[in-house]
């Protein structure tokens, strides 16, 4: 059975589809046979678009992103504005299909944690529903600590301690005084093993760094371990 992860953020356009293809490119370096996916764009396919050319083109545009809509809004709104309803169960017969193709399965979602994704469902129904480790994209700048405490305060009691948060590097001209201390400082709450620094976004290009996914190795371990029957 495969492991799953949910890439989902403290807010929209903090950095999840440039992090979510970066691992992805990291684990095919690996030998890992890794898939990403993004269930639902609205407002234009170019994440979906981007996680494709992570793959090396080998998995189909339409297996990555089976549901886009143009309408530039929550994705419940732009799938109600097409006369689509987003319905769970379908995205989860999705999400488990495209699992069965893979060891480690990589899942996008769309906006933040709570962000409604579909009819009565959000990034947290489906985390739990996949028993999915979450991992949480947020800015590192002034306000990150408390925006990644709501965040995982938000995940259920049981999924919690399995997150992990994604600390982006602002570019440098937009460092601020809480740009070194955050990390501490959400350690002090979280622990520093679920702290994973990332670095700015210009900065990381496409080549594949090793040194900024050092302990993703063991916790890809761990989870593919506790899957064999």
């Amino acid at each position: 059975m495969s492991a799953i992860w949910f890439i989902t953020g403290t807010d929209t356009d903090v950095g999840k589809t440039v992090f979510t293809a970066a691992l992805t490119r990291y684990l095919r370096h690996r030998g890992v046979a890794v898939r990403a996916v993004k269930p639902v764009c609205s407002g234009g396919r170019e994440d979906a678009q981007t996680l494709f050319e992570a793959q090396g083109g080998q998995v189909p545009l339409e297996a990555i992103n089976p549901w886009h809509f143009r309408k530039p809004v929550a994705p419940v709104l732009a799938a109600r504005a097409v006369g689509r309803p987003l319905k769970k169960a379908a995205m989860l017969r999705f999400l488990r299909a495209s699992a069965r193709t893979c060891d480690l399965l990589l899942v996008e979602g769309a906006g933040g944690l709570l962000s409604p994704i579909g009819e009565g469902f959000d990034a947290r129904d489906l985390i739990l529903a996949l028993d999915a480790r979450p991992w949480i994209v947020c800015p590192n700048r002034l306000g990150a600590v408390g925006q990644s405490r709501m965040a995982m305060e938000s995940l259920p009691p049981g999924v919690r301690p399995r997150a992990q948060v994604v600390l982006v590097a602002p570019p440098p001209t937009a460092r601020d005084a809480s740009t070194d201390s955050n990390r501490p400082l959400l350690a002090e709450w979280i622990g520093r093993e679920c702290i994973l620094p990332f670095p700015h976004l210009a900065e990381l290009g496409k080549a594949v760094r090793t040194s900024v996914f050092a302990g993703v190795d063991g916790l890809l371990q761990h989870d593919l371990h506790e899957r064999l029957p």
